[in-house]
């Protein structure tokens, strides 16, 4: 870097700086200078600072938006005051959940903080088996979508839709693979820093230990795990889990046969937590994430989720169509539900009363939840590449248990197929069957012949099964809802859980 330019940079930085320290209130600054501290010791002395790299997951959401700021302002302080600073590695998951507006967050994000063209940042993207660099134009990969479409499509036909089995399991399991790819990237890390609460750590915490116990392995505590013997236990949960989703299928046995990409680190990274440092109220960063990054809450995910895989507009839309096609009610009644839940677990996230008051007002009136099952069926359609034809049959399950509410899943939703049953039966079971028989059951599931054959011989997950980890998975879930509704065909009582995630 030239003389002038390195100048020139300098003082693009120092202005940088200062306009983030103006958007902090006390408190705020005083958290700053505390972080600067604890970095400083964990990389054994400001002398050291200069070689020290510091990893920050960007799901492009608002919390984790915030501890970059706070991140990136701990280390134009330190440059401002040493000959050296850290190196911030930022990277972000890649999966369906994260759409083009969420991209565009994480591109305003990085521009606000001049991150683009600074040597000491490195952006990337974790996509599937890849890692990139950030660019807000890059394409999901096919591979990634893949994954992603078949793990909800396998997760729904084995429980019915159940929410979190069909959009979460599977993106939080693969945190561990993330983070491995991520951590190892390159020359690596020296240390890990989460921006999430207390109260989200010790969540996600439970939920690991309760689901390691099960799976027999021996932790005492979480918080004396290493980074990488988290990761390890993640991991292992992670393939047992997709070996039940998958069964034996080829899919399930090339990612358990995958080597861990952390077991051989040069260096096991230090983990390092800002939560006791800041608070959790949106209202005291509104003007920072609005004014100065440039944050717009996506239009899709109900402005209380943190960019996750479960996307809350496609999990309304999938409780209304379960009232509308499954259980004989109407639409808006699934929605109603879903609405009421959804606004417990944003007072729980201390989400301002304009924001929540902005996300109902969307469903308000016959036209409003009209346009937004449009919007969902939109998202489902180039997320995952399911029309709400097939969203309604994964949450039938017709083809699981040899076919035993296939019949009924005609009745209800294709009755000019009736004539057409024994010949589906063949087709499932792998016995000759015509070739529009094939087309129609690919057409109406969105899954090949063979995972629709491999189905078919599978049982619905029961959720009272204690040696089912998609079951165990779904019943440690540390934040989750339930809503109670009676079955109109049956009159009894169905209790389903609906993650707050």
């Amino acid at each position: 870097m030239g003389s002038l330019h390195e100048q020139a940079m300098n003082y693009v930085y120092q202005q940088v700086l200062q306009r983030l320290l103006s958007y902090l209130n006390r408190a705020e600054r005083t958290a700053l200078q505390l972080l600067i501290q604890r970095l400083v010791v964990a990389a054994g002395g400001i002398d050291r600072i200069g070689d020290y790299r510091v990893l920050v997951a960007f799901s492009g959401g608002k919390d984790s938006a915030y501890t970059v700021a706070l991140l990136r302002a701990a280390q134009l302080s330190i440059a401002a005051r040493a000959p050296t600073t850290f190196h911030l590695r930022v990277a972000s998951m890649r999966h369906a959940g994260m759409t083009s507006a969420v991209m565009a967050n994480i591109h305003r994000c990085y521009s606000a903080l001049f991150l683009h063209d600074d040597p000491r940042v490195e952006l990337l993207v974790v996509d599937h088996e890849s890692v990139l660099g950030f660019d807000p134009d890059l394409p999901f990969s096919t591979a990634g979508r893949e994954q992603n479409r078949s793990d909800m499509l396998l997760g729904g036909h084995l429980t019915e839709g159940d929410a979190r089995t069909t959009f979460c399991n599977s993106c939080y399991l693969g945190v561990a693979d993330f983070l491995g790819r991520a951590v190892s990237w390159g020359d690596g890390v020296d240390a890990v820093l989460s921006g999430d609460s207390l109260r989200e750590q010790k969540q996600y915490a439970t939920w690991v230990m309760r689901l390691a116990k099960n799976n027999g392995l021996l932790i005492e505590h979480w918080h004396t795990l290493s980074f990488s013997a988290a990761l390890s236990t993640i991991d292992t949960i992670g393939r047992s889990y997709y070996q039940e989703l998958y069964g034996e299928e080829p899919t399930a046995s090339e990612f358990i046969s995958r080597p861990p990409l952390y077991a051989n680190l040069r260096l096991a990274p230090t983990f390092l937590t800002v939560a006791d440092l800041i608070g959790f109220r949106l209202e005291e960063r509104w003007a920072l994430l609005t004014d100065f990054l440039g944050f717009r809450f996506d239009d899709l995910a109900f402005s209380f989720s943190e960019s996750d895989c479960a996307n809350p507009l496609l999990m309304a839309h999938m409780r209304g169509l379960k009232a509308e096609f499954v259980q004989g009610r109407e639409y808006a009644d699934g929605i109603a539900e879903y609405l009421e839940l959804a606004v417990g677990m944003m007072r729980r996230k201390r989400m301002p009363k304009r924001l929540i008051n902005q996300a109902m007002a969307a469903y308000d009136g016959p036209e409003r939840l009209e346009a937004r099952r449009v919007l969902a069926a939109g998202y489902a359609q180039e997320a995952f590449g399911l029309s709400e034809a097939q969203l309604v049959c994964l949450m039938f399950a017709p083809f699981v248990d040899g076919g035993l509410r296939l019949e009924g899943f005609l009745r209800r939703c294709h009755p000019g197929m009736l004539i057409a049953l024994v010949e589906l039966h063949k087709a499932l079971s792998g016995e000759p069957a015509p070739d529009q028989v094939i087309q129609w059951l690919v057409d109406v599931s969105g899954l090949s012949l063979k995972g629709l054959q491999n189905l078919y011989v599978r049982s619905r997950v029961d959720f009272n099964d204690e040696h089912s980890i998609i079951a165990r998975v779904r019943a440690s879930d540390p934040d989750k809802g339930r809503v109670t509704t009676v079955d109109p065909h049956t009159g009894q009582s169905v209790s389903e859980v609906i993650s707050g995630r």
